[in-house]
């Protein structure tokens, strides 16, 4: 199946116009022509398959015929907040292996030691739906605006919350402190790890430390890891 993404198309739509750089793909790429199939999801659990009414390679036209709701495949709710990496392609693979294996909501927090501060939320868009689209997910993930670390560790929180930190002081294993079936928030922090003083803001907002194993890893691993142990719970 290839699936194609818009966050405006609703229960409420008939027909859809692809904007060009779609409807080139989907007539010069793909090679649609009037009467094909075309699937499209709004990120929200549905799927909208539609067949072509006009293949112009400017603006392919299609009409709804039926719409699917797919509930979320996993029954668990993880939001990682975590450091932006130096070099910006290092965090969009993160986005991308992250969005590929399950998760709902991702918030990049700036720390004392981070070394960037800025995001093209733009363009990281593009490669949470790209890799949404890839993996056939209709559930896309939520990405929030970057956030202080103080103030994001001083919201209202609901379900389990943890921080991996790489100072050598008590933290339980991350696979043996996950319980299955419930909303997680996991704090990842920069290439210089959380300050001291990070930590114990955390600690006193009820954040459980946590070790990812023995090895020192990269941000966007250690985002990959915390990600997929979740998933692997529960399976």
């Amino acid at each position: 199946m290839q699936l194609f993404y818009n966050s405006q198309i609703t229960q409420n739509t008939s027909q859809f116009t692809f904007d060009k750089t779609e409807s080139r793909h989907i007539v010069r790429v793909l090679r649609k022509k009037e009467g094909d199939a075309i699937y499209i999801t709004n990120g929200l659990g549905q799927l909208f398959c539609s067949k072509v009414l006009v293949a112009n390679d400017k603006k392919c036209l299609v009409k709804i015929s039926k719409i699917e709701n797919h509930p979320k495949p996993w029954n668990y709710y993880l939001h990682i907040a975590i450091a932006p990496t130096k070099l910006n392609d290092r965090f969009e693979w993160f986005l991308e292996k992250a969005t590929e294996i399950g998760i709902d909501e991702i918030t990049p927090i700036i720390c004392k030691y981070s070394e960037r501060k800025t995001l093209k939320l733009d363009r990281m868009e593009k490669i949470i739906q790209s890799a949404a689209k890839q993996s056939l997910k209709f559930h896309f993930p939520k990405l929030n605006e970057p956030m202080n670390f103080q103030n994001f560790i001083t919201q209202k929180f609901e379900g389990d919350l943890f921080i991996a930190h790489c100072e050598k002081t008590q933290k339980k294993s991350l696979k043996l402190v996950l319980n299955p079936s419930t909303k997680t928030t996991i704090l990842i922090g920069p290439e210089g790890d959380f300050s001291t003083k990070e930590i114990t803001q955390s600690l006193e907002h009820k954040f459980i430390p946590v070790s990812l194993g023995k090895s020192r890893l990269r941000t966007e691993t250690a985002g990959v890891v915390a990600t997929h142990s979740v998933a692997f719970v529960n399976e």
